[in-house]
């Protein structure tokens, strides 16, 4: 069996033996259109020697004649041809574009998987909310690429955790603890909005009456002292706060490994300034102790009060997480904001000495924003994310409600329906951006049901599962008549696989709306296929039983309904894998 997802490997093997060049510097790429092929090399105009030859295009043809006579080569790809200046082209056989389907069927959900992280560990540091403050839009960018990423990565065998480092110290909690006791409040029946709104409340006061923030700052200092009543306001704040996580989580299908919040690593800081004074990293200024850094701003390790910093913090978040994973990748699912602060706390791990080879990565996010302008928690002007998630589950109702293939579903699948779209409609408007983009809250963009949006794609998926359902057919194909195959069929062909090397683009590259946008395209191309060509023919009474009964293996000599039906069923697979990594629900009926 030919399996194409190893088919960039054997490439550039092939062009590798002709050019006498590294793999690495090899430039292989999906060509804009189907008629360059299916992979596309400059090589020969970048590798082009003047002295030898008359043009690039005479150069790449000659290394065209060679690729051509490469017999392993010949297994994978039906034409190999020149283009333009210099361009090689290469197209894959209809042999192994169809018997990449049985890869699909043989593998199902784990198609797209690979063991190429083998032996290695990836920790993945996401969402992050704060304490006693609800979990609003602006935190959703982190939790849903993070949680993408973690998907990713795990689906290509690393070792993959996930850590939720969740807001639980610092100065605020000195301004939540006074706005509590100013207010005299009864911590223990508050809700988070409640919380939210006291520590509002308060931070305005503190402009008209800045010794309310120094108040707040003496609160702080007491908590960190250990003083039992700041200590008893925090922990109530902190119980309730995690069962509202909790509760967000489970509608957002979201589940992290560990929640070790900030407060976690207040006994591990102490030896993480030992060894940097020890190391003479620690500089004392103005009272202050700082570590300075050749190209960047100082990092603060403790005020001159003696509190500490979130920069400590997050060295001794960092040494936890070498003695407990030894992760290989270190991936910070952050916002933009801070990619100078995540300079400085990488290369002060570099100066420290701890890592050699491994990768620290800060994956900066753009904001959400609502009518152009960013959302404030400080300020009170956040959009609460419960709030549109209700209204997002209650449009997706709305459309099934309307909708053919809904036809049967008892209330409370529609509601389960509902539910998996209204959130997989938000989760994918936040996925199909590029991480660093800013993202205007749009729900006409959200629901758009003829273009790219999570409801279209699972409405494709929910599309092909209808159509097998009434058929039921499921035959390997190992060979089918060249001519039956038109340019629709061969659109889809192509589209399916590619599936492999986009998830590992997405995770390399950490983008998965490349993943995002791959389904889009393969939802539409397919959909266009669905449009112009009969799936199942009208005297088509063969039932489920008598199709599974049959040699899986046998030869399909042409045959449009069984070649259509695994175009479908393959089509189905890979959408509902694409969407199963961005943390997507693939209903069967919607």
């Amino acid at each position: 069996m030919l399996y194409v997802a190893m088919l960039r490997d054997q490439i550039l093997v092939a062009v590798k033996k002709v050019t006498g060049l590294e793999t690495e510097k090899i430039n292989l790429d999906f060509p804009g259109r189907d008629e360059h092929g299916d992979y596309s090399s400059n090589n020969a105009m970048v590798g082009f020697d003047a002295k030898k030859y008359k043009s690039p295009k005479e150069y790449a043809q000659e290394l065209v004649d060679k690729l051509r006579k490469d017999k392993e080569l010949g297994k994978y790809i039906g034409k190999i041809e020149v283009a333009g200046s210099g361009f090689i082209n290469f197209f894959l056989s209809k042999e192994a574009l169809l018997q990449n389907m049985n890869v699909i069927e043989e593998k199902g959900d784990k198609y797209g998987s690979s063991d190429m992280g083998k032996g290695k560990t990836v920790v993945i540091d996401y969402s992050a909310p704060n304490i006693a403050k609800a979990f609003g839009v602006g935190h959703l960018r982190s939790t849903f690429i993070g949680q993408a990423l973690y998907n990713l990565y795990q689906f290509l065998g690393y070792k993959t955790v996930g850590d939720n480092h969740l807001g639980d110290w610092g100065t605020q909690f000195g301004m939540i603890i006074a706005a509590v006791k100013k207010n005299n409040l009864d911590v223990g029946k508050l809700s988070v909005d409640e919380l939210e709104k006291a520590y509002v409340k308060y931070n305005k006061e503190t402009e008209e009456n800045p010794e309310l923030r120094e108040k707040a700052k003496e609160w702080f200092k007491r908590l960190e002292e250990g003083d039992s009543e700041a200590k008893y306001i925090w922990q109530k704040a902190k119980e309730t706060s995690l069962a509202e996580f909790q509760r967000i989580y489970d509608l957002l299908g979201v589940n992290i490994d560990y929640a070790y919040g900030e407060s976690f690593y207040l006994d591990k800081m102490d030896a993480v300034l030992k060894e940097a004074r020890k190391k003479g990293l620690a500089k004392k200024s103005e009272g202050a102790e700082i570590i300075e850094f050749e190209s960047l701003p100082p990092s603060m390790l403790v005020k001159s009060d003696g509190a500490t910093t979130y920069f400590t913090r997050d060295l001794a978040t960092i040494k936890f997480r070498i003695e407990t994973w030894k992760p290989d990748i270190y991936i910070y699912e952050v916002g933009s904001e801070q990619s100078v602060y995540f300079k400085q706390l990488f290369e002060a791990v570099r100066k420290l000495g701890w890592i050699k080879d491994e990768e620290l990565v800060h994956v900066g996010h753009g904001l959400f924003l609502y009518g152009g302008k960013k959302m404030s928690t400080r300020s009170g002007g956040s959009i609460k994310l419960e709030e549109v998630l209700t209204q997002s589950i209650k449009k997706a109702k709305s459309i099934i409600e309307k909708s053919e293939s809904s036809r049967g579903l008892s209330k409370k699948e529609k509601d389960k329906v509902a539910k998996a779209v209204g959130v997989g409609a938000i989760k994918y408007y936040d996925l199909l951006h590029h991480p660093t983009s800013n993202i205007n809250f749009d729900w006409e963009k959200i629901f758009v049901l003829e273009g790219n949006s999570g409801p279209y794609l699972q409405y494709t998926f929910a599309r092909t599962q209808s159509v097998l359902a009434k058929s039921s057919k499921s035959q390997k194909i190992l060979k089918i008549k060249n001519d039956k195959l038109n340019s629709e069929e061969l659109s889809v062909l192509k589209s399916l696989t590619r599936f492999s090397e986009v998830v590992v683009a997405s995770a390399k590259s950490y983008s998965p709306n490349l993943l995002a946008n791959y389904l889009f395209d393969l939802a539409s191309k397919y959909n266009t296929f669905y449009a112009r060509h009969r799936i199942l023919s009208t005297n088509n009474e063969r039932t489920k039983n008598e199709v599974l009964s049959e040699n899986k293996h046998r030869i399909i000599k042409g045959g449009n309904d069984e070649f259509r039906l695994k175009l479908t069923l393959t089509c189905g697979q890979v959408i509902k894998n694409g969407l199963t990594l961005l943390g997507i629900e693939a209903p069967q009926k919607m």
